[in-house]
């Protein structure tokens, strides 16, 4: 099992779009920080199960809600890089790689 580590950038998305759901309706925030874990715990246990998205950087969609996390499986960590939009901003993540 490898260890989940998210970039401070991933992390700040991870918090600012829980709060936007939260925003929505009472309960939504915590959906999509208990299926972001779910996410980050599978990768944790099979790190490869993402799909080569560019480069080294491999992508893991959510189920309910329309984010993946992009990462890439180092030495001694699964390193999180952006908590994505799958219609925002392509690409924005790309100097945390």
């Amino acid at each position: 099992m490898s260890r989940v580590e998210f970039h401070p950038l991933a992390d700040e998305e991870l918090t600012a779009t829980a709060l936007f759901y939260e925003s929505r309706a009472p309960g939504l925030g915590a959906d999509f920080l208990d299926e972001a874990e779910r996410v980050a715990n599978g990768l944790a246990e099979l790190p490869e199960v993402g799909a080569a998205f560019r480069g080294s950087v491999r992508r893991l969609a959510l189920r309910r809600f329309p984010y993946s996390l992009l990462y890439r499986i180092e030495t001694d960590r699964i390193y999180v890089l952006a908590v994505m939009h799958h219609r925002r901003r392509p690409g924005y993540w790309t100097d945390r790689a």
